[in-house]
Formats: C-alpha cells, structure tokens, sequence
C-alpha cells in the first residue's frame, strides 16, 4: 500500500532544494507525493515561481495563498496566520501519513504546526545547523522539535540534533539536498549563462546574494555598508532578489537604485537551481548573507565575501571570507577574495555539507521508516545526573 507524503515549498529557494528529493518521491512505486505551493511562489512580485515547478512536470496539489503584500514584521506573523487557517482544511482533508519540510523560513511553522495538532509525522532536511543573526535560527530548531525524522547536511548538525535529546536512529546525516543538482544535472556553459542571461562574463563578475537581516529591528541596516563597498568595485555586479522577508521591498528598491546609478550591471527575479548554479561557477566571487554562499559555493571552490551577522555561527568552509557590516572591512575582504594566493589556497577543497547523494538517503528512510504510533511516540534520554541531584543545585 503506498504511503502520502506530503512536501510543502513556498519559495525558489527551498523549491532548488527539494527538486530531487521531489523526483525521486514521485517516481517511487510506495509513495502518493502530493506537493502544495504556498507563499512566495504565488506571488508574481517574487516571479510566480510555482510555473518553475508546473515547468518541472510536477502535480501541484495544492496551492496555499498567504503571502501578505507587506514588508513588515507584522506582515510576516499575519502571513504564519493566514497560511495556519489554508493548511489546516487542507491536511484535515488530506490526511497525509508523512510531512516532509525544509530548512528555516518562517512560515514552515504553519505546517508543522498544523501537523502537530493532526498528528501527522514531520520529516525535516537541514536541521541542526546555526544562524544566529536571523530568525531562522530559532524557526529551524523549533523545526526540528516538531519533527519526528531528520535529515541534516553534515555530521556535525548531526551530532547536535541528538543532544537536543532526539533519539538516534530518528537522525540521518544525508548532505545538502541542492548539492544534488551538481551531481544529476548538466550545467549550462559559460556561453549558455551569456546567452540566457544576457550578460557579459568575458570580464569578472561578482554575484551578490543579500536578504534582510530578520533578527534586527531596521532589517536593512546593514546593507548600506554592504552598497558602499560595492561602490568602489569596478567589476560587473549582478544581484538576486531577496527572500521575501521584513524589509524586502526596501531592499529591491536600494539595489535598483544602485545600478541606476552605477549604469551597468543586473537583478535577477528568480533563477532555477541549474542556471544558478551555471552562474556560480561563471563568477569572480558571491558576496551577500546567503546560505547559498555558505552551502553551495565550496562545492566550486568559489570566494565567497559572507556580510554581517546572519551567518554567524554556520560551518564553513574554507572558501567563505567573513566580513563585519563596514565597507572598508568589506572591501578588504573582497580584495583578499580576488588575490592568486587566497585562490590557491583552496585548491583541492571539499564541501562540508555532502556529496550530492541526499535525495538517496531520504527517499531510501522516507519509504522504509515504520508509521504509527512508533513514529509519533518521541522517548526521551534520561537526565545525565539523577533528579535529586538538580533539586539541591535549585534554590527555594
């Protein structure tokens, strides 16, 4: 009997993520995949990106409208609320035996929570990681309480999913799912990424990925340093949108004005996962906070200048440069991103987050893990001291 498994995807970013996880579930003969697009990708203001994943051939069963036209943070909790109310009619109807999530966008907590009140069983990919500057962080660890099967991209997020108190054999070191692309997929040449994207990739080319910083009030107050620096770069800059998150629309109106003003250079809407990649392995370096620049850009060797404090606390590797929210600091790092010397140093790199074998890993659980009450039953490890023990160090 085949089981439901249910996906949620909200954004271009998780979507890249989830690709091959997603053809792998729809070609295996024990699982009903039922996918639902919500948020961002409804939103033609974020480049309707659900056509990417009509384009894919995939069945979209369900589509959740809830992005609010905001760019605040009462935006972002209305958005959590109004996503609650559409997945609870529909997981009620549904009923799926699985809920497969990603990642730490906020509004994966509607889902999960609705899951949690359904009893529905939550599987997780890429818990156990660290982002201290945003609210990912506190959105991907409660995440992963709420979940009964984890996926996390290296050995280290692991570990610390257990000492969470999960037990072991709930969690699955599987790598980064987007890792997949550059393993299964053919990337476009350096003439396909011109000739697709209509840019100039004979002279260097820096690609900034920046969101707002969602843990600070003003979400947006790092990214004037961020312009500055950039200010003085002679190269070519082309920019992705976004996230859709608090201060996002501020944000795509000070990137539009920058290249009004410098004259050149591009914004890109969206990109799916094999021209992003194609582009990354065209470009000088990334610049930005993005996880992209954390996860993806070792698997090239890639300089990667990380920004301010949303990053903080990730592993990396050697390839990301750090760099406070100051333009000169900034501009020391690009520097030092473009020499020969730091570019040597990172021949011969390995990407810490997997090998480009995670949708293996999860569709081989996903279709073998026990249903039931087993599986919703969480046990607890025992406290490491006996319980008198903490009542004498507790004052009255």
């Amino acid at each position: 009997m085949k089981r439901t498994i249910a996906v949620v995807t909200s954004s271009r970013a998780d979507y890249g993520h989830l690709y091959w996880p997603l053809r792998d579930l729809s070609a295996s003969d024990s699982v009903d995949l039922r996918i639902v697009a919500m948020g961002p990708h409804l939103s033609p203001e974020f480049g309707n990106t659900i056509q990417e994943i009509e384009k894919d051939g995939f069945r979209i069963d369900a589509r959740i409208e809830c992005l609010l036209s905001s760019d605040s943070d009462v935006g972002m909790a209305k958005t959590i609320g109004v996503a609650t109310l559409g997945l609870a009619d529909l997981f009620g109807r549904m009923r799926p035996d699985l809920l497969l999530l990603i990642a730490d966008r906020y509004e994966m907590l509607a889902p999960a929570a609705v899951a949690l009140a359904l009893r529905i069983p939550i599987a997780h990919i890429e818990g156990g990681e660290i982002s201290e500057g945003a609210i990912d962080d506190a959105v991907r660890n409660s995440l992963t309480k709420m979940s009964h099967i984890h996926f996390t991209s290296t050995h280290a997020a692991r570990q610390r999913v257990i000492v969470t108190g999960e037990e072991e054999w709930r969690v699955h070191r599987a790598g980064a799912p987007s890792l997949d692309h550059l393993r299964r997929q053919t990337l476009l040449s350096a003439e396909q990424v011109r000739s697709r994207l209509q840019v100039d990739l004979g002279s260097p080319v820096i690609l900034v990925a920046y969101h707002p910083v969602t843990l600070a009030r003003d979400t947006n107050e790092e990214a004037g340093e961020m312009f500055a620096a950039l200010e003085s770069v002679e190269d070519q800059i082309l920019f992705c949108y976004p996230n859709a998150d608090a201060g996002s629309r501020a944000l795509i109106e000070k990137t539009k004005a920058f290249l009004e003003r410098r004259g050149r250079g591009k914004i890109f809407t969206n990109l799916d996962a094999v021209t992003y990649w194609s582009l990354l392995r065209s470009v000088e370096m990334l610049v930005g906070n993005s996880s992209s620049g954390i996860m993806e850009t070792a698997s090239f060797a890639l300089p990667t200048v990380n920004i301010g404090m949303r990053q903080q606390g990730r592993e990396r590797a050697r390839n990301v440069l750090d760099a406070v929210a100051d333009r000169t600091a900034i501009g020391n790092a690009i520097g030092i991103a473009r020499s020969a010397e730091f570019r040597a140093r990172l021949a011969g790199m390995a990407n810490p987050f997997g090998e480009g074998r995670a949708s293996e890993k999860i569709v081989e659980v996903l279709t073998s893990v026990p249903l039931g009450k087993e599986l919703l039953v969480k046990r607890h490890p025992p406290l490491p001291f006996p319980s008198e023990t903490l009542s004498k160090t507790v004052a009255p």
